[in-house]
């Protein structure tokens, strides 16, 4: 899997994929992807950068779907466990799963100026991380990795 978040693609080609394969996920495991799911799927789908529930909610209230905050976070919460999103901890906000359908271990790239996000896989069997917890003994479960710097974008551009 490559890291997905940064470079110039096809945003819109990127966003139908990505609610085609929701919805194949949805309906492979009967899950139901509810009007307000699907719309905080699509808002996160939007841009690549992290929206906190507040952000969500507000357009979710703009748009007739719910003004009270659990709205928001009952959809986040389905589309985590659904692994459609995942929660960025450093910003306490969400983004949409740029491999969804691949069981990974993500990683992120958080640029500080912009808020933008990139998602890689950090493939731990291959890691040191993961050297480390065999050398312990250590199953590992979950992790969460974060990277804070800035983008390709916020950069600053060597002068020529």
């Amino acid at each position: 899997m490559t890291t997905i978040g940064f470079e110039t693609h096809d945003h819109h080609a990127c966003v139908s994929q990505t609610m085609a394969k929701a919805e194949s996920r949805c309906a492979d495991q009967d899950l139901r992807l509810t009007p307000v799911r699907r719309r905080v799927l699509e808002l996160l789908l939007a841009e690549h950068r992290a929206l906190g529930a507040y952000d969500i909610l507000g357009h979710l209230s703009a748009e007739g779907l719910g003004t009270q905050p659990p709205v928001a976070y009952r959809a986040l919460d389905f589309l985590v466990k659904a692994g459609f999103a995942h929660r960025i901890e450093a910003l306490n906000a969400y983004i949409a799963c740029a491999h969804l359908g691949h069981d990974h271990a993500p990683a992120f790239l958080i640029c500080r100026s912009c808020h933008s996000v990139a998602e890689s896989d950090t493939a731990l069997s291959k890691g040191r991380l993961g050297d480390a917890a065999r050398a312990a003994g250590f199953q590992i479960e979950h992790t969460v990795v974060e990277a804070q710097g800035l983008c390709p974008a916020c950069q600053p551009q060597d002068a020529a």
